[in-house]
């Protein structure tokens, strides 16, 4: 099964999930032994699947640490923290995340656009 550490230890992923409000990104950063990597990945893949049939489901990417990095970060958008807490609540996804390996880590954080425009210039 995968660990869970917070993202931000001053608010957490159940404290976030309480909130009404859409749309929304988790960045999901994992961590996990070199000789897991290929698992991760597969189990990711799997929770994937489940995850682009729930409602509110948007979009999703796992990106992956250059330069022999044994760290990851998923990215998906949904449409509210509704959507995404009745998935990441639902029994099948939960047990889903058993398959994970040991040495993973995950850091789960919701996250909203800011409507501030930024424009870099060289």
């Amino acid at each position: 099964m995968t660990n869970f550490a917070e993202l931000d230890p001053l608010v957490g992923l159940a404290k976030q999930m309480e909130a009404n409000e859409g749309p929304i990104v988790l960045i999901n950063h994992f961590t996990v032994d070199a000789d897991d990597e290929e698992a991760l990945v597969a189990a990711w893949s799997h929770d994937a699947d489940f995850m682009k049939q729930q409602p509110g489901y948007i979009s999703t990417q796992l990106h992956r640490g250059i330069g022999g990095s044994s760290s990851f970060v998923n990215y998906a958008v949904w449409q509210d923290v509704e959507s995404f807490r009745n998935a990441f609540m639902h029994p099948e996804f939960q047990h889903r995340i058993s398959s994970y390996p040991a040495s993973a880590v995950a850091r789960p954080h919701l996250f909203r656009k800011l409507a501030v425009a930024n424009h870099c210039t060289a």
